[in-house]
């Protein structure tokens, strides 16, 4: 792939071309349509609110995507969603974090895998609550719906939803004995087999089987740096035989992800419901697309736009053995629930959500993404998690028009994060330990919200929620033969701990103007908890680094309307007060000296933002959807020993401007079936990566844009599509790793997905 093959005015130029053919296409086809019946626009149903309404009757900012839609879309996991609602930015982690996802909600989230921090925004399958960024980049598989809640859902899903939430809904077993097959092949020989089966097991017991496999070659080469330079001047010796042009070890950004998820439903009366769900998936690929763009120290380490030096090996010293790590990211889990539903009376349901999840995540890492050793980091990471939760829910009505929910949560998390590290970069200090850290976490809450209909048209929802929380951190810190560490001895055997608790609030108004037009006012809170220090160069940082939660109080106005027929617009402008926000500061002179590793609560900013979302469908067989939003953000506090934040940086990485277009037309060919094409563009502004490298650093802005043909018969239970991802083959880089560019003077980024294709066929049964 050769980066920026068509210019930017080029991309919009065919953009614009192909929305012109395919607008020309339903024009040709509107005056046969419009004397057709009108096509109703699907309604959407969601349980934001622990009970099922209409989205245009829900006064929350939330996008919800059909699993129709997410196909028609080409969208393969929680990432291709996010990035095309308004003010959601995530991204799959670069190769120092592992198999882990980050992002953030209207400029609220997380990036750090390490246990030590939470999540800002919550993420949820089936109700169930995943409490960590390792193994949350999640398949769609078999899903009905995807609900992303924008701001904070404090009342509602609990801490660490400052930002938002996302919710996956998976389809349930009805019993209706059908299901489908399907098999993709495409680009670096990808290979996509999934399917489902729904069946009767006996009279009111229904079972679903779904599952997936998914494999792809990578696209940026990995290279033998000693092999590509022969007689380098650094010395280094070549691993793979010169010569042939063979010099390559492998390629990164490659998928290799299966997964099976099975349920049972069952529903003897119109009381009772028991829904039991069990899943396992694996994950065994290359690391992410990493490649150094800035290498002050050593410039031979910059290999290309879409290749690496990263070698994985550290070499023998007079003091250390040669140290070989795994170029794999590597994750195994598993989880069970059980979801029961009783309806104590017409007018009281009793919900209980009890699951339990582990798995066990390892990848190696090159941290400095180069082959020079005078610069050498690397490290061995191996993470177990075992998490418990137990949801109680009183659903219920008092009288007409009054609606609550009470309930109460309880979580048990144990993750283990057992790591191997190397650093050799610091001047005079081989830094080379183990830690095998266990971090216990717990959470409890207590919750209601009331739902009342003052008048036909007027309603106020009011929430609250209290939270307990704890987590402690124990550090073990060895050398490599299992002696205290020579440096951060210290540490060894150090537990610190944190413990907390918060109350989060929530107050709406939602007035009905007209049928159409429904206008809300919010203030609502949320928080992301508290916790230690994670990287800790003594015990003082340890033990007196441990932070408090995070804290934002939002102010949000907005409607929900259905201008003409057959669409819905929604908007809404927010303000957010941001406070105790959890940053790393650079002078620990109070925490024992040396170098600094304490994070604590040393800023507070302002956010605000608008948000726009529409869907038509204006004739039979056209559908158009879009949605931008834009946010801002300023520092009002900075505390001076971070001394890498300055007072007029953004605070945030969420880009200022996104914005999203979709359109298709589905044209009937009669007893041939049907043809539909579809074009998505995507835009992404660019992207405040802090400063790393010294001067405020930004990500470039990009578009990406989605070619999808697809073939039904009349029957409509078979399906062919081809699918161009990137059609324009955008150059684009979603993360910047710059930790460590003091000490080597070099950064990596990590690149977006090249242009592909994919062949589709899909059969239902």
């Amino acid at each position: 792939m050769t980066p920026f093959t068509l210019h930017r005015k080029k991309q919009f130029r065919v953009g614009m071309v192909s929305l012109a053919a395919l607008m020309a296409l339903g024009s040709a086809s509107s005056a046969t349509a419009q004397e057709e019946e009108m096509m109703t626009l699907e309604e959407i149903v969601v349980t934001a609110q622990f009970r099922e309404q209409n989205l245009q009757d829900t006064p929350l900012a939330i996008t919800a995507v059909s699993g129709e839609m997410m196909e028609a879309r080409s969208q393969i996991n929680i990432v291709d969603v996010a990035v095309q609602a308004p003010s959601v930015y995530f991204i799959q982690a670069g190769g120092a974090f592992g198999p882990s996802l980050g992002g953030e909600i209207r400029g609220v989230g997380q990036f750090d895998f390490n246990p030590a921090y939470e999540p800002g925004v919550g993420i949820y399958v089936d109700d169930v609550y995943y409490p960590i960024l390792t193994g949350s980049v999640m398949d769609l598989l078999d899903l009905e719906r995807v609900e992303i809640l924008r701001g904070p859902q404090g009342t509602l899903t609990g801490r660490n939803s400052i930002g938002g939430a996302i919710k996956m809904v998976s389809r349930r077993p009805t019993g209706e004995s059908q299901g489908y097959v399907s098999a993709s092949y495409g680009s670096r020989d990808l290979i996509d087999i999934r399917g489902s089966a729904d069946f009767t097991l006996t009279d009111n017991l229904y079972a679903r089987v779904s599952g997936v496999h998914k494999e792809q070659k990578g696209w940026v080469d990995r290279v033998d740096y000693g092999c590509a330079n022969p007689g380098n001047p650094e010395g280094i010796p070549a691993f793979l035989p010169s010569g042939g042009g063979k010099c390559t070890f492998d390629k990164l950004g490659g998928e290799g992800y299966t997964a099976l998820r099975g349920m049972v439903n069952y529903a003897p009366d119109e009381k009772l419901n028991i829904l039991i769900t069990a899943d396992v998936s694996n994950v065994d690929r290359t690391p992410a697309a990493d490649v150094v763009t800035v290498s002050n120290f050593n410039p031979n380490m910059i290999c290309g736009p879409t290749c690496s030096y990263a070698n994985y090996y550290l070499p023998a010293t007079e003091s250390s053995e040669a140290n070989i790590l795994d170029a794999r990211s590597r994750f195994k889990g598993w989880g069970l629930s059980a979801n029961i539903d009783y309806a104590l009376t017409d007018n009281l349901q009793l919900q209980s959500i009890t699951a339990y999840r582990e798995f066990n995540a390892k990848w190696g890492t090159d941290d400095d993404s180069g082959a020079d050793p005078s610069f050498g980091a690397g490290g061995w990471n191996d993470m177990s998690h075992d998490f418990f939760s137990q949801e109680i829910r009183l659903n219920g009505q008092i009288s007409d028009g009054i609606d609550f929910t009470v309930g109460a949560f309880y979580s048990d998390q144990l993750t283990t994060y057992y790591t191997v590290q190397d650093i050799r970069y610091i001047p005079g200090l081989l830094l080379q330990f183990q830690g095998n850290d266990p971090v216990n976490a717990d959470s409890f809450a207590v919750f209601g919200t009331v739902i009342a209909s003052v008048t036909d048209d007027l309603t106020i929802t009011a929430g609250v929620r209290y939270t307990e929380e704890s987590k402690d951190y124990t550090f073990v810190r060895k050398n490599f033969d299992g002696t205290t560490s020579f440096v951060l001895g210290t540490l060894d055997g150090v537990t610190a701990e944190y413990s907390g608790d918060n109350v989060d609030y929530r107050v709406t108004a939602d007035y009905r103007f007209a049928e159409n037009f429904m206008a809300y006012a919010t203030i609502s809170t949320g928080f992301k908890g508290g916790g230690v220090s994670a990287r800790p160069f003594n015990a003082t940082q340890a033990l007196e680094g441990s932070f408090n939660p995070e804290k934002l109080i939002n102010y949000e106005v907005g409607f929900k309307a259905e201008p003409f027929e057959n669409s819905r617009l929604n908007f809404a402008v927010f303000y957010n007060d941001y406070t105790d926000l959890q940053i790393p500061i650079s002078d620990c002179s109070a925490y024992g000296g040396g170098p600094c590793g304490v994070v604590l609560n040393g800023g507070d900013a302002e956010f605000w933002g608008v948000e726009l979302e529409f869907e038509t469908q204006p004739v039979e067989g056209l559908s158009i959807n879009a949605s931008a939003s834009y946010i801002d953000t300023k520092w009002t506090r900075v505390d001076e020993r971070a001394t890498s934040i300055n007072l007029t940086d953004r605070v945030s990485s969420t880009p200022t401007w996104q914005a999203s277009f979709g359109i298709q037309y589905e044209a009937d060919l009669g007893e041939n079936g049907s043809i539909t094409p579809r074009f998505d563009m995507t835009y992404i502004d660019k992207r405040f990566v802090g400063r790393g490298l010294g001067d405020p650093g930004f990500l470039p802005s990009y578009t990406l844009a989605t070619a999808r043909l697809t073939w039904r018969n009349a029957d409509q239970d078979l399906a062919v599509s081809l699918a161009v991802t990137n059609l324009f083959d955008e150059y684009y880089k979603t993360s910047q790793f710059s930790a460590l560019f003091n000490f080597t003077g070099g950064a990596y980024d990590t690149l977006g997905k090249p242009r592909e294709w994919m062949l589709n066929v899909k059969k239902d049964f």
